[in-house]
């Protein structure tokens, strides 16, 4: 996808409004009229079609959601509960934190080869490689056509020594930097101001591309979130939450408070929800032994009456009527198959398979996490972290840790390449 393109820019603006339930319908054929009439659109007729003409729309009389993007709003929406957290000992605690990480790379590293492909494209592939359904990291195959052509064939199997850089890997550490820098009351400035330090522009995407280039400009949280950035309810924010459940085991108001100020600086409705909910999941895997679990009390924290809560809802009816994933999986891509590969929406859906139909065995859950397609890297990896913390690295299958040979690289200055277990540690100190 070409961000900066403004055609792009201003078709993925209309579509995104109706997601949220406004009509679209005369504003598509103004904007075919005028790209018609103006073979060299560029950014400013972008910004007029933002401002001038989509800034009135209307809402569909049938769109019944309520999605608010403000704290207060959100909490009054949802059914916030306050647990006393648990105890835990530093050995545990470190135990789950490292646990966390190495599955959050493992699931990573399983889907990176075949991001933004589809499920039967995955299965294409696999048939090819002599395999029926996904087991393991990917096999390599002869047949190297532009179609099934690998970008990243060190993550796969015999070829993985350790989880190479991606942004799914990066950002638990930029927010590790936040962390340390600002503690756990930060704010979305902050969180702005440790990118502009930390991450290249060129190897940010979509809403976090957008907020990057609004920060620049000058604009402040919220309006990083809003303007001019169509993807603000795609996947970004839904990969930066982890480490804020990871430091707060068994209270998910606390993670879900951080994950709140993380993704206000990009993301807002459902977007923002995302996060949120991957945050709760993580701080509730370590008291929960039972995924299901642990995703019933993970939507407790959104807004009951959200696209989100609704789409999670629906998989969690699924796995209690529908004994195969496969045929959920189909149920939900009649559903949801509409929006983007990266959508918050539907990925969340397919972590939420990974979980439950995994039946607790973590090959099981990432494998299905990933083999169901779209944002592959992402959702394997936070199928992985949850299973991570739930489980601990003591009882994480060797097969998929050791290949990581505990090495992580990133982008970011000063963790370039990294032990695993020295961020686990690193991670324990903002709870001791």
């Amino acid at each position: 996808m070409l961000f900066e393109d403004p055609r792009t820019l201003l078709k993925d603006e209309i579509k995104q409004l109706e997601e949220e339930g406004f009509d679209t319908s005369e504003v598509v054929d103004s904007l075919n009229w005028y790209l018609i009439m103006n073979r060299h659109f560029d950014i400013n007729d972008a910004r007029y079609f933002f401002y001038e003409i989509l800034k009135d729309l209307s809402k569909r009389e049938e769109f019944g959601y309520n999605e608010p993007s403000e704290w207060e709003k959100i909490v009054s929406e949802s059914s916030f509960e306050i647990y006393e957290a648990p105890k835990f000992s530093e050995k545990e605690l470190f135990n789950r934190i490292y646990g966390g990480l190495l599955g959050r790379a493992a699931g990573c590293m399983l889907g990176k080869p075949v991001e933004g492909w589809t499920r039967e494209k995955i299965l294409e592939y696999l048939k090819i490689a002599g395999e029926d359904h996904l087991e393991y990291y990917f096999p390599a195959i002869e047949n190297d056509s532009e179609e099934f052509k690998i970008y990243f064939k060190e993550t796969l199997r015999n070829n993985l020594k350790k989880a190479i850089r991606d942004d799914d890997l990066d950002y638990p550490i930029i927010n590790l930097k936040v962390l340390e820098k600002y503690g756990t009351n930060f704010t979305p400035e902050n969180v702005g101001h440790v990118w502009l330090e930390n991450l290249p522009f060129g190897l940010v995407y979509t809403a976090e591309r957008a907020a990057y280039r609004n920060l620049v400009m000058g604009f402040k949280p919220p309006e990083t979130a809003t303007h001019m950035n169509p993807y603000r309810e795609w996947i970004g924010a839904q990969i930066r939450g982890d480490i804020f459940g990871w430091i707060s085991p068994g209270d998910p108001k606390k993670a879900i408070k951080m994950a709140y100020e993380d993704a206000k600086l990009s993301h807002t409705k459902n977007g923002i929800y995302g996060e949120m909910f991957i945050a709760a999941m993580l701080a509730n895997a370590y008291i929960y032994n039972d995924p299901k679990k642990i995703v019933e009390e993970g939507i407790k924290y959104i807004p009951k009456n959200s696209r989100l809560h609704e789409a999670i809802t629906f998989v969690l009816k699924l796995y209690e009527e529908t004994s195969k994933w496969e045929k959920a999986w189909e149920k939900v891509m009649e559903k949801y198959g509409d929006y983007h590969t990266v959508h918050t929406i539907n990925n969340a859906c397919f972590v939420v398979l990974g979980l439950l139909y995994g039946e607790k065995d973590f090959g099981k859950s990432i494998c299905i996490a990933v083999e169901s397609g779209l944002d592959t890297d992402c959702n394997g990896a936070t199928v992985g972290s949850i299973m991570g913390i739930m489980l601990g690295a003591e009882h994480l299958p060797e097969k998929w840790i050791d290949p990581l040979n505990d090495t992580l690289e990133s982008l970011v200055p000063g963790f370039q390449t990294v032990r695993i277990s020295f961020l686990a540690e690193r991670i324990l100190k903002l709870l001791t």
